[in-house]
């Protein structure tokens, strides 16, 4: 994860090269833990998710206070789990690892616990694709792992397939997700970044 990822100047975020953005949703809300510099490290937004075949990412619709999104790469993302109180909203929860820069302890970070509410409308098109692509990216890692250590690179998830995921996705009338028929940014803008791991970390 990544507090503030770098975005273009309508709020997207800026892709990673080989990054496919599937989708987008409005009219959610946002509750993470542990972010530094937050008052008692939570924080709770209302705003937009945007998921890819590489990351989650939301962006707060305001400020709070230097929290303006959060980037969660999906093959750092565990324990995720749907529900569907009866009166409360249906949610999505979960944690996250965090990305340990390099030549930094991975003691002095720690595993963050996120929520997404579905406050607007329905999720029968954003969860289905949500449990289909992360269950893409941890097969796609499992068979690209090569000797006794595994090389967890989230940017590997450019590898699952996509577009064959979006060509039969069912698209629930109630849920106001937006799909990505076309990449909303050329591929001029695209940057070229990875995620640095811990050796510790390429061990979860």
């Amino acid at each position: 994860m990544a507090v503030n990822p770098q975005l273009f100047e309508n709020g997207m975020p800026v892709p990673f090269v080989n990054e496919i953005f599937v989708l987008s949703r409005d009219g959610v809300e946002f509750e993470i833990d542990k972010i530094t510099g937050s008052h008692g490290g939570d924080v709770k937004a209302k705003g937009t998710i945007y998921l890819s075949n590489v990351r989650m990412v939301f962006l707060a619709n305001k400020h709070v206070g230097n929290f303006n999104a959060f980037d969660m790469p999906l093959l750092y993302i565990h324990g995720e789990k749907f529900s569907q109180p009866i009166f409360f909203c249906n949610n999505l929860s979960g944690l996250v690892e965090p990305v340990v820069p390099e030549n930094e302890s991975r003691a002095l970070y720690s595993t963050h616990s996120f929520k997404i509410l579905f406050k607007e409308g329905g999720c029968g098109t954003f969860i289905p694709l949500f449990f289909n692509l992360i269950s893409s990216v941890r097969q796609h890692n499992r068979l690209s792992i090569s000797g006794m250590e595994p090389q967890i690179n989230p940017l590997q998830a450019s590898q699952t397939p996509v577009d064959e995921m979006m060509r039969h996705a069912y698209v629930d009338p109630n849920d106001p997700t937006r799909i990505f028929l076309q990449q909303p940014t050329p591929q001029s803008e695209l940057r070229r970044r990875t995620y640095h791991l811990s050796p510790a970390e390429r061990s979860i």
